[in-house]
């Protein structure tokens, strides 16, 4: 259910390359939302960085929400870059996953597509 990798470098950098690969992979980034700073802002001291990085490509969203509009909830698609103690983490929850808890068969082939090129986002991130 989870997609998850290991790289080098530190939080701010991985964001980086992942944004820039996001662009490369015909996907947009909708937002990042930096948790360590939103909390900070909240007045919690939380000391791990963590950004969550939002994208989407319009023209499968559009698919998915056409053939039922509950799966809005689970939009836009998420990927998280992370420090797990000296090791920085990229992970997503798997689209074919999440699709699949809205009993929507039909949508499986988006799914795998988005979730295809999501692996490949997040593969094109992780190298040095």
């Amino acid at each position: 259910m989870l997609y998850e990798r290991d790289t080098n470098g530190t939080v701010d950098e991985v964001c980086e390359k992942l944004c820039e690969a996001t662009v490369a992979h015909h996907f947009g980034v909708l937002g990042i939302h930096d948790l360590k700073q939103k909390m900070a802002d909240k007045g919690v001291s939380f000391a791990r960085e963590c950004r969550i990085i939002e994208v989407c490509n319009p023209y499968q969203a559009k698919a998915v929400l056409e053939s039922n509009m509950a799966i809005s909830t689970a939009l836009p698609c998420r990927i998280a870059i992370y420090e797990e103690g000296h090791t920085v983490k990229v992970s997503t929850l798997k689209p074919t996953a999440v699709l699949a808890l809205y009993s929507s068969d039909d949508l499986s082939s988006i799914a795998g597509e988005v979730e295809d090129t999501i692996i490949q986002i997040i593969d094109a991130a992780c190298t040095s």
